[in-house]
């Protein structure tokens, strides 16, 4: 593809929004761990994807409970959250800091024992396909492996389970359920907060940073850094193999993804007969959906009440 009559200022910025889209460009650490919200028993546990990866996790223990959540996390996150709030280079991407440990907290506190794991090339996991990050597309088999070291294990395995997953993790799911149906036939139920096709979240900040014009060549760039291209990264190709009880949530006004329009076709293509939305309203930061349920726990609660 010929840049050369692309202004210099304008493709410094089309590749590093292509970087952004397909490589997590740092780590985000274990910040908080389960004790500082009152999770004194867990341990920390470790296993392989399907294709061999080694993933981390911390298995978070709910007294004499036989119910299971097993939780991913977004990109460029970690199962603690994302600490923003550090300063660079965090905050290069938002300055917020996102506790997803409060989130396992109560889940624990309501009698659940939560599995929250690290995907491939985030956290404390191990590195694969050169560091790229699919959005889905190569973290579904973290989803696998997750669920198959919960099958193998002597204790989860005689457990009720059921699914916190969360945007690319989210996106993984989906596809984890497309490609290996038979091993979800047991999940009760899928909490999915923010799940994203990334032409949404790409063409939104294409067109803040006024490079919306260079949508081709950003995707022209992806492919030289070894990623997708961004209509390859979209939920909603495998949207329709989610057939249990959905509870969905995305940010009604987000700025990064052009909110509801594109929240709202992956919720449709949902298979499931019983599914329902939640629109966090009042605020047009995505960041601020990811903490939603640390602050307003009850939705969530009365949800895998219900269905776990």
């Amino acid at each position: 593809m010929d840049t050369k009559n692309i202004p210099e200022d304008k493709m410094q910025i089309v590749r590093y929004l292509a970087e952004f889209a397909v490589r997590p460009m740092f780590r985000t650490p274990l910040f908080v761990k389960p004790e500082e919200w009152g999770i004194d028993n867990y341990e920390d546990v470790y296993f392989q994807s399907s294709d061999g990866v080694p993933l981390e996790g911390w298995w978070m223990k709910a007294e004499n409970s036989n119910k299971l959540i097993i939780a991913n996390h977004p990109m460029p996150m970690s199962r603690a959250g994302f600490c923003g709030h550090f300063g660079e280079p965090w905050s290069n991407v938002d300055d917020i800091k996102i506790d997803f440990v409060k989130i396992w907290a109560h889940l624990v506190k309501a009698g659940y024992n939560v599995l929250a794991y690290d995907l491939r090339n985030h956290g404390t996991s191990g590195s694969a396909n050169g560091g790229i990050c699919g959005i889905g597309r190569y973290e579904w088999r973290d989803c696998v492996g997750a669920k198959q070291f919960v099958d193998s294990h002597p204790i989860l395995s005689k457990m009720d389970v059921a699914l916190y997953s969360q945007c690319t993790g989210a996106n993984a799911q989906f596809e984890a359920l497309s490609k290996h149906p038979e091993l979800f036939e047991n999940i009760t139920c899928m909490l999915a907060p923010l799940a994203v096709s990334m032409e949404a979240l790409m063409g939104s900040f294409a067109k803040l940073q006024g490079v919306e014009e260079y949508l081709d060549v950003m995707d022209f760039e992806q492919l030289k850094f070894g990623g997708y291209q961004n209509k390859d990264m979209n939920p909603q190709f495998f949207a329709d193999a989610v057939k249990m009880p959905l509870l969905m949530t995305q940010v009604l006004d987000d700025i990064w993804t052009d909110n509801p329009s594109d929240g709202q076709k992956t919720f449709d293509l949902i298979s499931s007969s019983e599914k329902e939305m939640l629109w966090i309203e009042g605020t047009t930061r995505r960041f601020d959906g990811y903490n939603y349920f640390g602050e307003n726990p009850k939705q969530m609660l009365d949800f895998f009440e219900k269905h776990l």
